[in-house]
């Protein structure tokens, strides 16, 4: 009798939660999928945009030194 009303009261079985379980880590792998290739892409982009001529020529000046600047006492 006591098992009976311990069955009758879960409302969700064990085959239900499963099928949630697993349709719900499915969603997540598809989430992540699509962020893994997305941030492929990106890198991909970006990679072509630091090896085009128009970035290189502004990376390659060489150092300024802005320390002779009016804001500094170089009398010495």
């Amino acid at each position: 009798m006591l098992n009976t009303y311990i069955s009758n009261i879960s409302l969700v079985s064990t085959m239900q939660l499963t099928i949630v379980l697993i349709v719900t880590a499915s969603i997540f792998l598809v989430f992540i999928a699509v962020a893994i290739i997305k941030m492929y892409k990106l890198k991909a982009e970006n990679k072509k945009l630091l090896d085009s001529s128009f970035y290189k020529s502004d990376v390659e000046k060489s150092y300024q030194d802005f320390t002779e600047s009016h804001l500094y006492d170089n009398n010495n």
